[in-house]
């Protein structure tokens, strides 16, 4: 008799677990781009379902922030600058990514970020409409498809109209 292969979950899914929030985790190729690795796609969607990005932003008079877009999408930072009561957001900067979320670019996710840190979550709006969303399961190449209002609820996130086609000047 062989040995079942022991399937390794991700911090996130463990969280996700014990919330009893459902998902279905899933995996994307992976490639270095100079000191970070990007997922091998070169669409915005699998199996019909958007990939959303997660963002970690820094505001004025909030500190950090996080911003959940599609992945063909920017963000707007006066709408989520408006949106979040601060009066001007921007990126954290990537050498300072690990110490203010937890996670490596790449990797960050809603629910990792809030289970360490409960910094203030923006879903765009789109999300809001969606059945599934694509997510970061908290390690590079690992993602989960969950519905966006169980991941709302389980991360306390707010939805607004702050993601863009064009990213701002």
């Amino acid at each position: 008799m062989s040995k079942k292969k022991k399937v390794i979950k991700t911090l996130v899914e463990k969280i996700l677990d014990k919330e009893k929030v459902d998902y279905v985790p899933i995996t994307f190729a992976t490639q270095a781009d100079g000191d970070t690795q990007e997922l091998v796609t070169d669409k915005s969607m699998r199996d019909g379902i958007k990939i959303y990005k997660t963002l970690v932003l820094t505001g004025n008079k909030t500190g950090p922030i996080v911003g959940m877009v599609p992945l063909d999408k920017h963000i707007s930072y006066k709408k989520l600058a408006k949106l979040s009561g601060n009066k001007k957001v921007g990126m954290v900067p990537l050498k300072d990514l690990v110490k203010t979320s937890g996670f490596e670019h790449g990797a960050n996710s809603p629910v990792g970020i809030h289970s360490l840190h409960n910094y203030p979550i923006y879903f765009d709006n789109e999300a809001d409409e969606s059945e599934k969303i694509i997510v970061s399961a908290g390690k590079i190449g690992y993602s989960v498809i969950i519905e966006p209002h169980d991941l709302a609820k389980a991360v306390n996130a707010k939805f607004g109209d702050f993601a863009v086609a064009e990213p701002e000047k």
